[in-house]
């Protein structure tokens, strides 16, 4: 009866990184229409985090840490949480859900640029190719007339790319950063000083808070399930899949994400997919392919979206 369990476990936590994570973009497009992006960011990751921490002790797990662990824990929080999912939810009032999600899937190419530039490592031929489909597919998908045109469309992009270069920057810091070993204990402490950060630039910018009662429908569950499905239970199956099975198959979640958040962008918000999305989409993933191809990739340099 063990592997028949265990296969099922596998297939719902590939749903999970699949569907759910390609969801959030979507689920944060519905909400940022009525929050405050700050302010939606922190409240995600502020009460994800601490929920966390509840799990984690309802579990037994120690979730005392360093004070080292602690600084490096909100950097980490500040990289991926705060300025760079922050900044992606902010671009969201001036992007389709959609496209952010194709321009974040390059986020392997600009990992593997960052890495030559500040480490010096070499790129390798298939990377290379890797790099120019990659260039060439953000290109056809920002360069769109009916993209461009859209008000504040180019600094929605801009900031979405200032987001992938703080993921990857975190990509390199969490690789030799000193970290707490428990995956739930890290992440649970990422959120909260993440939350914790949103929640101060919410403050800075003068975004205007507003009890959840006085929220439409639609915002009050996109919210929930961000907080629940899109942080806790994805994120639970992402580190699951890295236990049970190899990281280039966990990895064809940066192909798949990108398709669910278009598919769902057109479906629910009418969403316009163009000839050229879908060619860009197809020449910017492949790019990504082979980039991922045979490297072991810094898979959590994201939470997605």
């Amino acid at each position: 009866m063990g592997k028949p369990r265990n296969t099922t476990l596998i297939i719902l936590a590939f749903f999970s990184i699949y569907v759910i994570w390609g969801s959030t973009y979507l689920l944060n497009k519905i909400a940022v229409t009525e929050l405050p992006p700050f302010m939606l960011a922190s409240v995600r990751f502020g009460i994800a985090g601490l929920l966390i921490f509840v799990l984690a002790k309802f579990m037994g797990i120690d979730i005392s840490i360093t004070k080292k662990q602690w600084i490096n824990t909100t950097k980490a929080g500040f990289l991926f949480l705060a300025f760079g999912n922050g900044t992606v939810v902010w671009a969201l009032k001036y992007v389709d859900s959609g496209f952010a999600a194709l321009e974040v899937s390059a986020q392997p190419l600009v990992v593997l640029l960052l890495m030559r530039v500040l480490e010096g490592k070499k790129i390798q031929p298939m990377s290379i190719i890797g790099v120019i489909l990659g260039i060439l597919g953000i290109y056809l998908l920002v360069s769109q007339k009916q993209v461009i045109d859209q008000e504040n469309s180019v600094l929605g992009m801009s900031m979405i790319f200032l987001a992938m270069l703080s993921w990857a920057y975190g990509s390199l810091f969490v690789a030799k950063a000193n970290l707490p070993s428990n995956y739930f204990v890290n992440t649970g402490y990422q959120m909260v000083m993440g939350g914790i950060i949103l929640l101060l630039a919410s403050l800075l910018f003068g975004e205007t808070w507003s009890p959840p009662t006085t929220w439409d429908a639609p915002v009050q569950l996109a919210l929930l399930l961000l907080i629940f499905f899109g942080s806790i239970v994805a994120f639970t199956s992402f580190n699951y899949l890295l236990k049970v099975v190899s990281p280039e198959k966990v990895a064809t979640s940066t192909y798949v994400n990108p398709i669910v958040a278009l598919a769902l962008g057109w479906y629910f918000l009418n969403e316009q997919i163009t000839t050229q999305s879908i060619i860009a989409a197809i020449i910017l993933l492949t790019g990504v392919y082979f980039i991922n191809t045979k490297k072991k990739l810094m898979l959590f340099s994201r939470f997605r979206k």
